[in-house]
């Protein structure tokens, strides 16, 4: 199960990356970014079928997609000048809450 968790941190990492790329793709008018953005997304979602194999579907995409969100919205705060408001960072906290609480669902 280990492994599983590190193979979804890894597929959660390049999500990330390859969201965080996509406004150097300039709208994919950019081959070279267009290429990072398209295979980050592509091993991401190989490593999450990887992932499946060894836990519930629902459980890893809700880890995925939550803390990937999360962690997008975070680095758009910290690195591409968005801004940071009360009602973003309840509703961060609310994606966290949420991947926290199905985490301890699956655990029973």
């Amino acid at each position: 199960m280990y492994a599983a968790f590190a193979l979804l941190i890894a597929a959660i990492a390049l999500e990330v990356a390859a969201t965080s790329a996509l406004a150097r793709a300039d709208g994919f008018r950019d081959p070279v970014w267009t290429a990072v953005v398209l295979g980050g997304y592509a091993l991401s979602a190989w490593l999450l079928a990887l992932v499946i194999r060894h836990m519930s579907v629902s459980m890893a995409y809700a880890i995925w997609s939550g803390l990937g969100t999360a962690l997008v919205a975070v680095i758009g705060v910290l690195w591409l000048g968005e801004s940071l408001n009360a009602a973003k960072v309840a509703a961060l906290a609310m994606i966290v809450t949420g991947v926290v609480v199905l985490n301890l669902q699956g655990a029973h």
